[in-house]
């Protein structure tokens, strides 16, 4: 039989370990979803016209999925800028596809007064 005070503290142990609070979900789709469409963009072989532009607004909205507070308005303008300038090459329709899907996660703007 244990001792008393090896008991105790095991259970104290097991009482308090806690697993860490899980991500925001919302977050976790924006992230993987703008690492797809680079990754796609990536390996896409034609010249683009706009791949700078597109590479610098998927490179905002990784910072927006990392970041404490996401403005909707924001995320929404980033989207349209990605899709304008790749939503033209059908190579990348499910990558772009997938990132409306995490944008619309976010739900609607709000209102503007």
């Amino acid at each position: 039989m244990e001792p008393t005070a090896v008991r105790s503290r095991a259970f104290s142990t097991a009482r308090t370990t806690r697993a860490a609070p899980a991500a925001d979900p919302r977050k976790a789709a924006l992230l993987s979803a703008v690492v797809r469409v680079r990754r796609a963009l990536a390996v896409h072989p034609g010249w683009l016209a706009d791949r700078e532009v597109a590479d610098e607004e998927l490179a905002r909205l990784e910072a927006v999925a990392a970041a404490g507070t996401v403005e909707v308005a924001a995320l929404r303008h980033g989207l349209l800028l990605v899709v304008g300038a790749l939503g033209s090459v059908s190579a990348l329709t499910e990558p772009l596809r997938e990132l409306r899907g995490a944008v619309a996660l976010f739900g609607e703007p709000p209102e503007r007064s």
